[in-house]
């Protein structure tokens, strides 16, 4: 499975594209930041982000679109710029039909490094490790990409298996035969 995670800012957005699987190592594709000055229009950053973002969609065909959910905080400009840049993945993933998933900061940093509080450089450190890269990516909003993009994996991989093993069960269940029907066969 390939993902494109996306941890969403006007002006850096990180994006990173991992892939793996069941008993895979997790492989760095891609990694990069797009960015747009804060001088430009917001409409046009948003554009120069949406025509980035499509065209790292065209070049690596990802399975999935991971984003990192917007965090509130005290500077609510910054905020609103972070809610409109998220936007663009989202769509992205709907014009294309892709799954699409939003996830929150904590759960990211618990999936990277085992700690829903740990701090920038212990997620870029572990995501370093997890993707065997000879040097840690930069910006952070690089690292916080990859760091969404190998959550998504992982939870994604976790989630397929128990919805694989609930399907199993099922129809497991449906072919043993019921309380019925074990009275109508002794019955007769």
């Amino acid at each position: 499975m390939r993902v494109l995670g996306v941890d969403p800012g006007l002006t850096r957005c990180g994006i990173g594209v991992v892939e793996g699987g069941r008993g895979r190592q997790v492989r760095l594709v891609a990694v990069g930041v797009v960015r747009s000055p804060s001088t430009e229009p917001t409409a046009e950053r948003l554009l120069h982000l949406q025509t980035e973002l499509d065209t790292w969609l065209d070049r690596f065909q990802p399975d999935a679109i991971a984003v990192e959910q917007v965090f509130a905080d005290v500077n609510v400009a910054s905020v609103m710029h972070t809610m409109q840049a998220s936007a663009i993945p989202l769509l992205a993933a709907a014009r294309r039909g892709l799954p699409v998933e939003l996830h929150t900061p904590t759960s990211v940093k618990a999936a990277v490094t085992g700690s829903g509080r740990a701090d920038k450089a212990q997620v870029t450190t572990m995501v370093t490790r997890i993707l065997r890269m000879e040097s840690a990516p930069k910006p952070a909003d690089a690292a916080d990409a990859l760091a969404i993009a190998i959550c998504h994996l992982w939870q994604g991989t976790a989630a397929g298996r128990l919805q694989d093993a609930a399907r199993a069960e099922q129809a497991r269940l449906r072919s043993v035969p019921g309380p019925s029907t074990t009275r109508a066969a002794v019955a007769r």
